[in-house]
């Protein structure tokens, strides 16, 4: 039970902060709200403590005025008091005049003497006081608290004072048959005796129940004020918000359609107000980057033509250069030197012009979508020995080896295998191009496989790749090294191919690298076409020191 609450708390406060993060509107209705809140209790607080001050401050006068008239007329009949006559019997009859007034008035009394004033007292009006304590019938006396006890029936405490209490009765001035406590001021003041020099202390206890109901109501009605005022703000705000947030929506749906490719896509200017020519402004923009993508469309469209035209018209001629070239290449041995070695020369030259021309080409198709693949079982496993026992030779010839290191079990793929095996030799190729023998003269090629995808990473250590180049690397006439000249190595075409032919099967083309510390390139295939690999079965970032297998 408490897991089931934990959870569905931790839920709601994941939505709550998802609502924070997602919407502005929220955003602004909450921090209104927050705030009213804040300045409401603070107010209510100020507020409250002065009606409370002014209703506890006028009681404490009301109070002080009473008392001190009441303490005088006591102090009157006390002095006029005759000794001819009982004393306890007139001190009876004036206790109960004083109560039966202070029932009239609404407050109680405590009239305690003679005070003690032997040496034997304890003098701090909590010991023996002779003729003990009248009061208000249902008063309970202990609500006269002990520091002003102190105060006025001591000989040295001063006199007269008041102070604040609890007053505790089940009746007195109250008319209740229910015990009660309700907060009061109490006023003390020492009397004499004339008659027979005894000193008394009279109390006075206003009770301050009307006080504290008129607070209880005004905290009620602040309460409910305030709470009255927050939704009315909160519902302000909403409003408020509801028309800044819906017109920024609008423009972010009109955004997310015009990046999906529906350039026409325009918001509704309604007004002349700042969200009006928000909204211009915006239709502006749209028409302006449509006309500018328009033109760029229609540009790369010509280049692609442009490209696919001359490539195509090219073949001819280079046909018939490739006849000519054959023949002499053929016949250089009857040459002299010069003529010989131009005869070569012009053969290595058309087979790289020839190569251009064939890339070019697949990169038009590419480009205007034309690209078909023949999809068949493919183990990659199989391809990558075709091309490291192909490229052995090659390899040799560089000063590196290549080196296969294949799974425990079959890489199978629905894939076109010319187009895949095209990708690994480009891969292996480039290795082999930009390899450092004199350091490290191994290329390894892994293969790997899981559940829903097969890879094949390239691993050289060659120049390596500085910061940023990862992407770059794909792109067109695109190389590492800019100080290679461009009669060594490929065209600048095969990884942008590559990575198109990886894209084509629904698969991805990375690439890792550091400079000095080589490269690694990582080819991962989904096993069904149309099936996207949730993850590949190899690291793209090479692990420090990889185990070693046979050299094909």
């Amino acid at each position: 039970m408490l897991a089931s609450a934990r959870s569905a708390l931790a839920r709601a406060a994941a939505s709550a902060a998802r609502l924070w993060r997602r919407s502005l509107q929220a955003r602004v209705v909450l921090s209104t709200v927050a705030l009213t809140a804040l300045v409401v209790a603070l107010l209510g607080v100020a507020l409250l403590r002065q009606i409370s001050d002014g209703l506890v401050g006028e009681r404490v006068e009301v109070a002080l005025a009473e008392a001190g008239q009441s303490s005088a007329e006591v102090q009157k009949s006390l002095s006029a008091a005759s000794t001819d006559f009982d004393v306890e019997a007139q001190l009876s009859d004036l206790a109960a005049r004083v109560v039966e007034r202070g029932r009239s008035q609404g407050y109680d009394v405590v009239l305690i003497g003679p005070l003690a004033t032997s040496p034997g007292s304890t003098g701090d009006g909590t010991g023996p006081t002779g003729g003990g304590q009248r009061f208000s019938p249902g008063l309970d006396p202990t609500s006269v608290p002990p520091a002003l006890r102190r105060k006025v029936e001591s000989p040295t405490g001063g006199g007269d004072g008041w102070t604040y209490t609890e007053l505790r009765s089940g009746g007195g001035a109250t008319g209740s048959d229910e015990p009660t406590r309700v907060p009061a001021v109490v006023v003390g003041s020492r009397l004499v005796l004339p008659a027979d020099g005894g000193t008394y202390a009279l109390y006075h206890l206003f009770p301050m129940g009307q006080e504290e109901q008129t607070l209880a109501l005004v905290r009620r009605a602040l309460l409910t004020s305030g709470l009255l005022l927050m939704l009315l703000v909160a519902g302000v705000a909403f409003l408020v918000a509801r028309q800044v947030v819906t017109p920024v929506r609008l423009a972010r749906r009109v955004a997310e359609r015009i990046a999906s490719g529906r350039l026409e896509e325009r918001m509704q200017v309604r007004g002349e107000d700042d969200i009006a020519r928000l909204a211009g402004s915006f239709n502006q923009m749209a028409a302006s980057l449509q006309k500018q993508i328009r033109a760029l469309e229609d540009m790369s469209a010509g280049q692609r033509r442009f490209v696919s035209d001359v490539s195509h018209e090219l073949r001819t001629p280079l046909t018939t250069v490739r006849m000519a070239a054959d023949v002499l290449h053929d016949g250089r041995h009857r040459f002299d030197p010069v003529t010989a070695r131009s005869a070569e020369l012009l053969h290595t030259e058309l087979d790289r012009f020839e190569n251009l021309l064939t890339g070019l080409l697949e990169i038009s198709r590419f480009d205007a979508g034309a690209a078909t693949m023949h999809l068949d079982r493919v183990d990659l496993v199989d391809v990558a020995r075709r091309v490291v026992g192909s490229m052995s030779l090659l390899a040799e010839d560089a000063g590196v080896r290549l080196v296969l290191l294949p799974p425990d079990l079959p890489c199978v793929v629905e894939a076109d295998a010319l187009r895949v095996e095209r990708v690994v030799r480009n891969l292996v190729g480039n290795a082999i191009d930009y390899a450092r023998p004199a350091i490290v003269p191994d290329i390894e090629v892994r293969v790997a496989g899981n559940d829903t995808a097969c890879a094949l990473t390239v691993r050289d250590h060659g120049v390596g790749l500085a910061p940023g180049d990862e992407t770059r690397v794909f792109n067109r006439f695109w190389r590492a090294d800019p100080a290679r000249a461009r009669t060594t190595g490929g065209t600048g075409l095969g990884l942008a191919i590559a990575r198109e032919d990886a894209r084509l099967h629904g698969g991805w083309l990375e690439a890792w690298g550091r400079p000095g510390e080589g490269a690694q390139f990582r080819l991962t295939l989904p096993r069904r076409a149309g099936e996207d690999p949730v993850s590949s079965p190899l690291p793209l970032q090479p692990e420090p020191a990889p185990s070693r297998a046979v050299t094909r």
